[in-house]
């Protein structure tokens, strides 16, 4: 381990710790988060997936930032899709359970706020599998055109407002490592069973494994562009 990882590892913990540490920082956070849900996912994402692609970069070349990879930039996108994927939650954590009594489940809703049992596997497994079959691959690719529209644009805030050409770049994603790594197998294989396993949790400890996720998301599509450079 080098001295920079040492330091990087060392303001995470640092970051972190507090929210373990302290009763009254961490009810605040959950309080803040019931009241203020959009702007705080703004800001998880933000930091937290932004985190994982600064990790990924680590892996990828050594250095956690590099002239043009543009960590400021990519904290925005990753805030913008944070209140994307706020919304989905909201929306399949909703509808999903009211398709499954439509469907003949009956009082999916109740059973999900209920003890743990195979009927509240089934409701967190199938709002799981709604939101990443139907929202992932469309955040993905929405994720991987402002990656290379960033990296496109030296990765200045300034690049970052230049209208995005959507036609053009989707043309140049590597849709060989989009659709055998991304799609095929980090959402049936990761995301389904992790949020299968976020939506059996109370809402507070979804909140922090919502937030933990965000990590490894970034870090997953960072490796996905790593495997592209291969």
């Amino acid at each position: 381990m080098k001295k920079q990882d040492f330091i990087f590892i060392l303001c995470v913990v640092a970051c972190f710790m507090p929210f373990f540490l302290s009763d009254d920082i961490f009810n605040f956070y959950v309080g803040y988060n019931k009241a203020h849900g959009m702007i705080t996912s703004f800001i998880k994402f933000a930091c937290l997936a932004t985190l994982g692609e600064v990790i990924g970069l680590r892996l990828k070349t050594g250095v956690y930032n590099q002239k043009g990879f543009g960590i400021l930039p990519r904290a925005i996108v990753w805030g913008g899709i944070g209140l994307t994927l706020k919304l989905a939650m909201v929306i399949f954590y909703t509808g999903t359970p009211m398709f499954l009594n439509y469907l003949g489940l009956e009082g999916a809703s109740e059973i999900l706020k209920g003890a743990f049992s195979a009927e509240k596997l089934l409701v967190a497994f199938s709002i799981s599998a709604c939101m990443n079959l139907i929202y992932a691959p469309v955040m993905m690719t929405f994720h991987k055109i402002t990656d290379i529209h960033i990296l496109d644009n030296g990765g200045t805030i300034g690049g970052l407002l230049k209208p995005i050409q959507f036609a053009t770049i989707f043309k140049r994603i590597d849709w060989d490592v989009q659709w055998n790594f991304v799609y095929k197998k980090t959402i049936p294989f990761f995301w389904i069973p992790a949020h299968t396993f976020t939506f059996l949790l109370p809402p507070d400890y979804q909140v922090l494994c919502a937030a933990a996720l965000g990590v490894i998301l970034g870090l997953l599509l960072a490796i996905a562009s790593l495997k592209t450079a291969k």
